[in-house]
């Protein structure tokens, strides 16, 4: 059974705090998978929502990399993206909004999207507030509820 999210919920899963590991840096190191590569960080959040950081990032073009936040929803086998930080290597098109750019974006997870059955993050904005994947989750660090532990900065390798 598919699982949908109103604007509200996806808002409140992303407020949801989530404490990041002492050891995250460590549990996110990338490491080679089928051409890139690739980590995966399940958390779970301070209402018992359940959680996964997962980053991936070419092994042959550094600006081809994804950032995502993504929520599992309880008694099922979904995996819904609610943000998605993207480097600058391929086109992206808003289909509602007929916009297409070329750029590094953050896609976000919303509920008329959801609506039309596309992917629920297929709506993205450009940004500037990035360019590498390290700051990419820089980034989501601060937009969506992580809390880093104490003495560790929001990059993953100093």
């Amino acid at each position: 059974m598919a699982v949908n999210l109103s604007d509200s919920e996806i808002q409140e899963l992303l407020q949801q705090r989530k404490v990041l590991p002492d050891d995250w840096r460590q549990r996110l190191h990338l490491k080679p998978k089928h051409g890139h590569k690739e980590r995966e960080l399940d958390l779970v959040g301070e209402a018992g929502s359940r959680f996964r950081l997962i980053l991936r990032e070419s092994s042959v073009n550094p600006m081809a990399f994804s950032v995502i936040l993504a929520y599992l929803p309880s008694n099922s086998n979904q995996l819904l993206r609610l943000r998605r930080y993207n480097g600058k290597a391929h086109e992206h098109t808003n289909t509602i909004e007929g916009q297409t750019f070329y750029d590094f974006h953050i896609h976000e997870a919303t509920e008329r999207y959801q609506a039309l059955g596309v992917r629920e993050d297929s709506y993205a904005e450009r940004t500037a507030r990035f360019a590498s994947v390290h700051d990419a989750v820089k980034c989501m660090c601060e937009d969506c509820g992580f809390v880093v532990p104490p003495n560790h900065q929001p990059e993953l390798f100093s």
